[in-house]
């Protein structure tokens, strides 16, 4: 098993696609890249101890590459939006994949000079080492299928389920 730790927007957003994805053993919903020691929701919602809400992924490479994780990544969420996706705002939800070792470095690297190109605006997506990651509270694990009927689910969530099953059938479970 290998692990990926994405931050895209909101990580209810980014739990409930990588979720649905053949060869993902775990998805954790928590926070990444900043520098307070078991930081709350609160404290990242401040916008003031740097982490961002991310996701850590535990796959099987052998089902699916770390290649496809990432490209579905960039096509699932706006890798041109700075320090934001949609209304939501704010450094925690700036777009970063924190890699894990040279060669996923590279490949976010490559991978991010590709979607470059399907955009007219600049990708500003980060790509930053992996040094922490703290899981998220309780009530934030599995928030999509736990409150599937949410407004926030309805609206932002359940589109990008939509553009998943309709773009990436193939790696569906």
């Amino acid at each position: 098993m290998e692990k990926a730790t994405f931050a895209g927007g909101c990580f209810w957003c980014t739990e409930a696609i990588f979720e649905r994805l053949k060869g993902v053993v775990s998805v954790v919903s928590g926070y990444s890249g900043g520098e307070k020691e078991s930081p709350k929701y609160e404290d990242v919602s401040s916008s003031s101890t740097g982490h961002a809400e991310a996701i850590q992924i535990e796959f099987d490479p052998k089902v699916i590459s770390y290649e496809d994780l990432l490209y579905i990544f960039f096509k699932t969420h706006d890798p041109t939006q700075l320090n934001r996706q949609g209304a939501d705002v704010g450094t925690q939800y700036r777009s970063v994949i924190f890699y894990h070792s040279d060669v996923q470095r590279k490949l976010a690297e490559d991978t991010k000079n590709l979607i470059q190109k399907d955009h007219e605006s600049k990708v500003v997506t980060e790509i930053l080492p992996f040094n922490n990651f703290f899981k998220g509270e309780d009530y934030h694990q599995n928030y999509y299928k736990e409150n599937p009927n949410a407004a926030y689910c309805k609206l932002v969530i359940d589109p990008k389920i939509t553009k998943l099953t309709k773009d990436f059938k193939k790696f569906l479970k």
